[in-house]
């Protein structure tokens, strides 16, 4: 089984990065990112680590 970081919390279980079993990454670290030119909410946010599984 894969170590968790529990640094990260994460609940996207489509990405390949997550644990699988526990809400949480499986990488040390992650970039976040956005897509908007001037992000005022939570929602114009991304994590630019997700990987498709």
């Amino acid at each position: 089984m894969e170590k968790c970081n529990e640094c990260i919390k994460c609940t996207v279980e489509q990405c390949r990065h997550h644990h699988g079993t526990k809400n949480y990454c499986t990488l040390d670290s992650i970039q976040v990112g956005t897509h908007e030119m001037n992000p005022t909410q939570d929602q114009c946010t991304d994590c630019m680590s997700f990987a498709v599984k």
